[in-house]
């Protein structure tokens, strides 16, 4: 890589670790750019999930009070993470790169469309049925659904970060603060299962993973200050556009 090109990978490992910790679309800024210096798709993505990984550690360590909320919704989502990015990696290594490209875009679409309409959903559900005990747990359904989205973001991971927040938002009632919190330690324990497995099993560009890393690490706790400070309706927002853009861009 030129100096310009390690530059880009530094820059977009930045901006990653903030969309990390904020909209979950990291790869989706991340990957592109290591495609374009020429590194091969495989590669940029195993590179990629590498770089990204410290985005993880420094988001999750900046959300580390939405966490301590509920312990054990947060080792759940931790568990399911970190188990289903396995079948995920092992699933990148053995299919074909382009399996899930044409689903992709359409299924971060219906991801946002779930985000976006999510409390008017909720809130026609519960017409007439009263008042109810908060669901500050996960479900056998939602702890399914949570893995599946590991499964996902082990595999591919653009837009996990969309449908980690849409199984969160219908499969319980905590604060978007919190979700967002525990999608951020999500894609971190999907990231360093599936960055362990590559290490020893696929080929690694180490310099690009080193400057993603760098950047990246910077990112996710920047990316965790704001978070949690967003709005729950422009947090949705911004989800959606963020998802919107991504699966346009896939489809372009």
């Amino acid at each position: 890589m030129t100096g310009w090109e390690q530059l880009a990978v530094l820059a977009a490992g930045l901006g990653a670790g903030v969309l990390t910790s904020t909209v979950g679309v990291a790869s989706l800024l991340s990957f592109p750019v290591l495609v374009a210096v020429g590194l091969p798709p495989v590669v940029a993505n195993v590179s990629n999930t590498i770089g990204m990984t410290p985005a993880g550690i420094s988001g999750s360590f900046g959300y580390r009070a939405e966490l301590r909320e509920h312990p054990v919704v947060t080792l759940v989502v931790l568990g399911t993470g970190m188990v289903g990015s396995v079948l995920g990696a092992i699933l990148l290594l053995g299919l074909p790169p382009d399996v899930f490209e044409s689903v992709v875009p359409y299924l971060i679409l219906f991801t946002c469309l779930l985000v976006g309409a999510q409390p008017t959903i909720t809130r026609l559900l519960r017409r007439g049925k009263g008042p109810r005990t908060p669901r500050h747990h996960l479900s056998p359904v939602t702890t399914f659904f949570a893995g599946v989205v590991g499964v996902y973001g082990g595999y591919f991971g653009a837009g996990s970060g969309v449908m980690m927040v849409a199984v969160l938002g219908f499969g319980t009632d905590l604060e978007l603060r919190i979700v967002n919190g525990l999608k951020t330690l999500a894609i971190f324990a999907g990231n360093v299962v599936a960055a362990l497995i590559f290490v020893f099993v696929a080929e690694v560009d180490w310099a690009a993973a080193g400057l993603l890393a760098a950047g990246s690490v910077v990112g996710g706790y920047v990316g965790a200050r704001v978070g949690r400070r967003l709005p729950p309706t422009l947090f949705r927002v911004l989800i959606v556009i963020a998802g919107v853009t991504a699966a346009v861009t896939m489809l372009a």
